[in-house]
Order: C-alpha cells, then sequence, then structure tokens
C-alpha cells in the first residue's frame, strides 16, 4: 500500500520535533540547552541556538496560521534576517523555556491540523505563491526545519566544547 501525502508530512513533522530517527529532533536538541547555551554565538557564526529557534518559530506559526485560515500567500513585512533578531539582554531561563515551548507546541499544532484536515486542502493551490500546492509548502516548511535542527545541534556541540 502506498503511503498518503499526508502521511509522508507527518512523518516530517515528527522527525523534526520528537521522532529519534535519522537525526536529532528539536526536542532532543534542546532538552538540556540553558539560556547561557542558547543565546551563545559561535566565533564567525552570525546565530545563537535561541535566535534559529526564534526564526523557526516565525516561520511554522506564520505558515500554520495561513494554512487554517486558508489564507492565500501575502507577503510578510518581516524580513528573513528580522526572524533572527533578539535581545539576548532580555533572555532568562523562562523566557528560554516559552521558547521551548513554542517551538514544541508549533509542531504539535502543525500535527494535528495536518492529521484533522481534509485531503483536499493538502491539494489546494497558493495561486500567489508560485502556484505551489499546501503539501509542497508544508514538506518544504519542514525541510527548513530539519536544515535550521541541525545547526542548533552544530551550535550545541560547539557551546558544550567551548564551556569544558
Amino acid at each position: 500500500m502506498l503511503t498518503s501525502v499526508k502521511e509522508v508530512l507527518l512523518d516530517q513533522l515528527a522527525a523534526c520535533h520528537d521522532d529519534e530517527s535519522w537525526f536529532k529532533p528539536s526536542k532532543t536538541i534542546l532538552n538540556d540547552v540553558s539560556v547561557n547555551d542558547a543565546v551563545w554565538k559561535a566565533e564567525n557564526y552570525p546565530h545563537s541556538i535561541c535566535e534559529i529557534a526564534h526564526h523557526l518559530i516565525f516561520w511554522n506559526e506564520m505558515w500554520l496560521n495561513r494554512f487554517i485560515n486558508d489564507d492565500l500567500y501575502e507577503k510578510s513585512n518581516t524580513t528573513n534576517d528580522e526572524t533572527f533578531e533578539l535581545d539576548h539582554r532580555k533572555q532568562n531561563e523562562a523566557s528560554w523555556n516559552e521558547t521551548i515551548r513554542r517551538l514544541s507546541n508549533g509542531f504539535v499544532h502543525w500535527r494535528e491540523v495536518i492529521t484533522n484536515c481534509d485531503d483536499s486542502k493538502l491539494e489546494k493551490r497558493i495561486p500567489s505563491y508560485f502556484n505551489a500546492q499546501w503539501w509542497g509548502v508544508i514538506s518544504n516548511l519542514c525541510i527548513h526545519n530539519a536544515y535550521h535542527i541541525g545547526q542548533m545541534m552544530l551550535l550545541k556541540k560547539q557551546v558544550q566544547k567551548y564551556r569544558s
């Protein structure tokens, strides 16, 4: 039996969030990262773990809201660079825990929405966004998450080496 598009998307979202498979998921990576480690920046690297997490939250929530509200693509006023911006001085354990919670909840919410949506919703095209189908946009969103989750893993290893 062939796997459905919905099953593939759910598998991709699980791999990014909490399914230990080919790569460490975000939940595992961020489990023991302190706020000090989360805001640390490697030399010659533009972003911290916390900044990357905020970037992912922005895009995951924006596309989820568009999907839920059947919102045809409308260009965001926020630039991609702005999605990484963060005042590190305002970060503390509580704000970092909230960041982790929002990232995790985004994956959970995406999975709930995909599970409960009609297959025709995933086939629907977004004319103003390259005429892409929703399933393709969500799949690319998962690839985007996986890319940045890999960056967070690398930064976590670097900060652990730096701190030891």
